[in-house]
């Protein structure tokens, strides 16, 4: 009878810290999106090859769905982007227009499947299709990227 009583305390305490997914600043809204924050590392470093010595340009995190905003911890995915790109912002002749896009992640029952695309200039960049799969070592990418766009 005790551990039953201490089992549903436990399991009441829980449910009261998880949150409601979805809400704003909810618990439960920052572990949703940690899979698509490691999914998008994993691109980050495994294809780009971001790191200290490579900077990415500015980062866009795109998605139709516009309630999708992670707030994405990058150094504990060991990648950083140190600047966000604003596809809203006014440009004047002669900017340089750079960024890196990840799109919302689809997840399936063996990992998930990212679009992703770099801007380096007004007519130089690429996108990709990469698939990310999840193990042992966290989430990494399953072979090679492959080519959506070129530009």
């Amino acid at each position: 009878m005790r551990a039953a009583a201490l089992l549903c305390t436990a399991a009441m305490a829980l449910t009261a810290c998880a949150g409601t997914p979805g809400q704003p600043g909810q618990p439960g809204e920052q572990a949703t999106n940690q899979n698509d924050c490691a999914v998008i590392a994993a691109v980050a470093k495994g294809h780009y090859q971001f790191s200290p010595g490579n900077v990415p340009p500015p980062l866009w995190l795109f998605s139709e769905d516009a309630s999708w905003k992670p707030r994405c911890d990058w150094s504990r995915y060991g990648v950083s982007f140190p600047t966000t790109y604003d596809p809203n912002r006014q440009h004047q002749p002669g900017d340089r227009v750079q960024y890196v896009q990840f799109q919302k992640p689809i997840y399936d029952g063996k990992g998930a499947t990212i679009e992703a695309g770099i801007l380096h200039g007004p007519l130089a960049g690429m996108g990709v299709r990469c698939r990310v799969v999840s193990g042992v070592a966290g989430w990494t990418l399953a072979g090679q990227c492959e080519n959506t766009w070129i530009s």
